[in-house]
């Protein structure tokens, strides 16, 4: 790799440093093509980012960054994984990793804090902001169906009402 390749691969982990709201360090030592292509999908289709490390880049990449702390966990055959959202790297690497034993979570960042590996575990199993959102819209709506029902409710008994003494009659 030449001085050129290094210094984009530096400002392309710098930008998914800067970028992401939590960053999963791992180490993945014997994982075969398949269970690396099966890990890469699953980050994929959660919209997460997944990346085997060089140390000393990413230790560049990381200076000045809100995860300069972690640059202590890059030794060894090290990768991380990244999102937007804080949860989903952690869930999906967490969940990964019960499965197979050959990928070992480290830790990891959220933005300023260090994560250790049982934070991470533990923010695995928060709900993700998607998850979240739609607690939210349920919660919002709840009140307007409610509000609906109650206002058809008169209306309807007043026609019930109507029939009975028509049918009476």
């Amino acid at each position: 790799m030449n001085r050129n390749e290094k210094t984009d691969l530096v400002k392309t982990l710098r930008h998914t440093f800067e970028d992401s709201a939590s960053i999963v360090v791992v180490h993945c030592v014997g994982l075969t093509v398949a269970e690396s292509t099966d890990l890469r999908n699953k980050m994929r289709n959660d919209n997460c980012y997944f990346k085997v490390t060089k140390n000393k880049i990413t230790q560049l990449a990381l200076k000045d960054t809100k995860y300069q702390h972690m640059d202590k966990m890059f030794s060894g055959p090290t990768a991380i994984g990244s999102s937007k959202d804080p949860v989903m790297a952690a869930k999906v690497l967490v969940d990964f990793a019960k499965e197979n034993e050959k990928l070992v979570i480290i830790g990891g960042g959220l933005e300023d804090k260090p994560l250790t590996k049982h934070d991470v575990e533990a923010l695995a199993k928060l709900p993700s902001l998607n998850d979240l959102r739609g607690k939210l819209v349920s919660l919002l709506q709840a009140p307007a169906s409610k509000i609906t029902r109650l206002t058809k409710e008169p209306s309807t008994k007043v026609l019930r009402t109507i029939l009975q003494k028509s049918q009476q009659q």
